[in-house]
């Protein structure tokens, strides 16, 4: 096995890694971490790349936003909620504290999060 696809084999466990983290903390964004491991397995070997494409973490996240380019409406809302949960509990902590700097670039980076769930990922109809 040469270098190049020891060093894709480990950036994909990192980015399989970092995405499954962003599963349950939306700080970290599943989608790109899990496109990069798609991408670094299909570089590095057919088997872990064909595991991949099978387990439950792609089929749920990533499938129908690759073959469809949209996410399901129970998906957005379930992303949009956590979203905003976590990023609202963030001001709240820091406007009790009077710290305003951040929390308006967090209200910015919410407000982002929302446009671009809202009206850039298109929504698939339910099966």
């Amino acid at each position: 096995m040469n270098i190049k696809k020891i060093v894709f084999m480990a950036l994909g466990c990192a980015c399989l890694g970092l995405g499954t983290v962003g599963v349950f903390l939306p700080i970290l964004p599943t989608t790109p971490f899990y496109l990069l491991t798609v991408f670094f397995f299909a570089n590095s070997s057919q088997k872990l790349h064909d595991w991949f494409l099978s387990t439950k973490l792609y089929q749920k996240h990533l499938d129908s936003f690759v073959k469809k380019r949209g996410m399901l409406r129970s998906t957005k809302i379930s992303v949009i909620c956590t979203v905003t949960l976590l990023m609202g509990f963030g001001i709240f902590m820091m406007a009790r504290k009077g710290i305003w700097i951040p929390c308006v670039i967090l209200a910015v980076v919410w407000l982002a999060h929302i446009l671009y769930f809202t009206l850039r990922v298109k929504t698939i109809p339910a099966k």
